[in-house]
């Protein structure tokens, strides 16, 4: 952190630190010709061109705040000076410290983000350098087909193919060349950029927790008119508040790409004994199993036609026994009909007898 008592010492030039206000990267190149050029760009460049020029607008939003966190830090110190209270006065200078550190975070970020937008410049001038390949060839290419519609005999159409299959493969080139530029700066550009808003955003809760623990400190139990202030003892603590503040952002380290995306967590149950996801599970399932899948399948299917058979046996003999019940029925229905004929009714029961002992 970049302080030495407080906000008010360095202010005053007392020698006892660097001032935080005169901390100030000064990389960032200024106003020049080269930065007020038009929108004169090849049609291939001009949407990053155009990027690259509000992301100069995002930088400089971010300088901004730097500079108006600083600002504000400094006013909160002095205000606190002339309100006569110990506790504020100390308190207020203290979490001024704090906040200037903010603004040093942001005024990072924002050369971080300078940084990246110099990696996609190198993309921008590529695609302008790819340019006037595509438009050699285009030219050719259109050359030929006027000239076939108007002098298909013409000698010179020899001569345009030979110069179109150059033109051809050395815009393959280039296009290539554009192709594995524009991967890596991509990559590279937005993997700086995640990274410091990574680094930006973690110092910046490290901060804000010991600015609360801060106030913390300060006792805001109201008072009866008349009576004393409660004397401010907490002086040393706070003093050991933003040593510590100081020791944790000496401590922070930056994440890696890997560890920032979650992307070493596979690498854990390679080395533990935990189980592996469920997909890993299923995967090593499948490939343990696919030695036995063919005699699986045909055991399944055995099983399949053996149930096939018993429903069709069962499905059989539930048709006979809804015939025998039918039987019945149109027998008693006979017995009922044909009361007044002994021989008939006789011989239907003689008939259900033999039946029944059949």
């Amino acid at each position: 952190m970049n302080r030495a008592l407080s906000i008010r010492s360095n202010n005053r030039g007392s020698g006892n630190g660097t001032s935080t206000t005169s901390h100030h990267h000064s990389s960032r190149r200024g106003f020049s010709l080269s930065s007020l050029r038009g929108t004169i760009q090849p049609e291939l460049s001009k949407k990053l061109y155009r990027l690259i020029k509000s992301e100069n607008n995002l930088i400089s939003a971010h300088e901004t705040a730097a500079k108006e966190r600083l600002s504000i830090a400094q006013q909160l110190s002095e205000w606190g000076e002339q309100t006569s209270d110990e506790g504020i006065s100390d308190i207020s200078d203290k979490v001024g410290v704090i906040l200037s550190e903010l603004g040093e975070q942001e005024d990072n970020y924002a050369h971080a983000l300078d940084e990246s937008r110099g990696t996609l410049k190198a993309i921008r001038n590529t695609e302008k350098s790819v340019q006037p390949s595509r438009d050699g060839k285009n030219k050719i290419a259109d050359e030929i087909a006027k000239l076939k519609s108007k002098e298909p005999e013409s000698t010179r159409l020899v001569v345009l193919e030979q110069e179109l299959v150059r033109a051809e493969a050395e815009n393959l080139v280039a296009e290539a060349q554009l192709s594995n530029i524009t991967r890596q700066k991509l990559k590279e550009a937005y993997t700086a950029e995640f990274l410091a808003t990574i680094e930006r955003a973690e110092k910046q809760v490290i901060l804000a927790r010991h600015g609360l623990r801060l106030l913390n400190l300060l006792d805001d139990t109201p008072i009866v008119p008349g009576d004393s202030q409660i004397p401010y003892t907490q002086g040393h603590q706070a003093r050991q508040i933003l040593n510590d503040a100081e020791d944790d952002l000496r401590e922070w380290r930056p994440a890696t790409m890997a560890s920032a995306a979650g992307l070493d967590e596979d690498a854990k149950y390679v080395t533990s004994n935990s189980p592996p996801p469920q997909g890993q599970q299923y995967a090593q399932q499948s490939q343990a199993s696919q030695p036995r899948a063919e005699g699986q399948h045909l055991q399944e299917a055995q099983q399949q036609q053996a149930a096939h058979q018993v429903a069709q046996q069962q499905h059989q003999r539930q048709q006979l026994n809804e015939k025998e019940v039918l039987d019945g029925a149109s027998l008693t229905g006979t017995e009922t009909n044909t009361t007044g004929n002994g021989s008939v009714v006789g011989g239907a029961q003689e008939h259900q007898v033999q039946m029944t002992a059949a």
